[in-house]
């Protein structure tokens, strides 16, 4: 099922990490975004292309914030500021940021607050895309923390039974230490498919499984297609009888604490639409495992609950049972000694739009 989100072997052109990472750096700094600021959008987008998150690193939301930034829609040099705060909790501004630019603020400020007192939480209004949620969960993980963080979107997936989208694809991550093997890390949207691996999808030519989206009526495309010009996406679950009201009720807790409780609204409130930007709203929060339990027996009890699930005896046809993180944390191993691959689209578009913006261009296969 993830072949169809990824660029095909036979297409693929592999490129550097570090390469990446700079021109990204680079075409950031060139539309405005101020150096520190670009080198931590640049991390938290070249992170999720190590990771196999091919929907969320620079193939799908680069172009995406390039033009967000160019049509005055993204603010490049957003004034963000703390309007409410308590010693476990506070509640930020945007200022039309991106979130994968004030998102890892957020999180920093939400750890030092759980160093202090061992919980802190941190909502975030106005703001503009977060990329690959589960960056600033694991923000947590190298202080002895798990990480939570989620995301409310604006509308385009439908509630169970409803034609018309009120709810973002509002993802949640999680992520917990452990002291062997990789970390637990859960990133899943609480629609049926993150809306950026469908356009993936949509680029290198794979069709759609059934139940991932609705007609313009909202009756459910159940057969395997191409993806449609005009579509929904449905709730994880996508019917009724199959849990769709779970992955819909899912989405509204998200839209609750990111949007509601920040005042930032909720995905179809008319004023939030009309705002050029900020219509994202989030929320990230540090649990301190020491004010809770001793840090290594939770370590410990991890590692063999997550041994456990490896276990498992398989299902037949299948080699091993799936461990949140597991998946991710092989493709990294992989794309960090052997290279990100792109399709050769994207490429193009890298060569075009460092010309066009006079930046160089800086991807490449030397030192794989």
């Amino acid at each position: 099922m993830l072949e169809r989100f990824h660029v095909p072997d036979t297409q693929a052109v592999r490129v550097d990490s570090d390469g990446l990472r700079q021109t990204v750096i680079s075409l950031f700094e060139k539309v405005g975004v101020p150096s520190d600021d670009a080198a931590v959008a640049a991390d938290v987008l070249v992170f999720a292309d190590l990771r196999g998150v091919d929907s969320h690193g620079v193939s799908n939301m680069l172009r995406s914030y390039i033009r967000g930034y160019n049509e005055g829609t993204v603010n490049p040099v957003p004034k963000w500021k703390i309007i409410r705060e308590r010693p476990a909790t506070a509640t930020i501004d945007c200022d039309g940021g991106l979130g994968v630019v004030v998102g890892p603020k957020a999180m920093e400020i939400a750890i030092e607050k759980a160093k202090n007192v061992g919980v802190g939480m941190v909502t975030m209004r106005n703001g503009g895309h977060m990329g690959m949620i589960s960056y600033y969960a694991m923000q947590a993980l190298d202080h002895d923390m798990i990480g939570l963080s989620m995301t409310a979107a604006g509308p385009g997936v439908v509630p169970t039974f409803g034609s018309e989208p009120r709810l973002g694809t509002n993802p949640i991550a999680v992520a917990a230490p452990s002291s062997k093997g990789h970390p637990f890390v859960l990133d899943i949207a609480t629609s049926i498919v993150a809306a950026n691996k469908l356009g993936l999808a949509r680029r290198i030519g794979s069709l759609i499984p059934g139940g991932y989206v609705t007609d313009m009526e909202g009756t459910p495309i159940m057969e395997e297609n191409p993806l449609p010009e005009q579509y929904r996406v449905l709730p994880l679950g996508s019917t009724r009888e199959q849990g769709s009201h779970k992955g819909y009720g899912l989405a509204c807790v998200v839209e609750i604490l990111c949007g509601i409780l920040s005042g930032g609204g909720y995905a179809f409130m008319p004023e939030r639409l009309a705002n050029p930007y900020g219509h994202y709203h989030h929320m990230v929060a540090a649990y301190s495992i020491d004010a809770f339990t001793d840090v290594d027996d939770f370590k410990g009890l991890m590692d063999d609950w997550m041994q456990g699930l490896r276990d498992t005896p398989t299902a037949p046809g299948h080699e091993k049972v799936i461990v949140p993180g597991g998946p991710e944390d092989e493709e990294y191993q992989k794309r960090i000694h052997g290279g990100i691959p792109l399709h050769p689209e994207v490429i193009d578009w890298f060569k075009d739009i460092t010309k066009e913006l006079e930046v160089p261009y800086l991807l490449s296969i030397d030192g794989l």
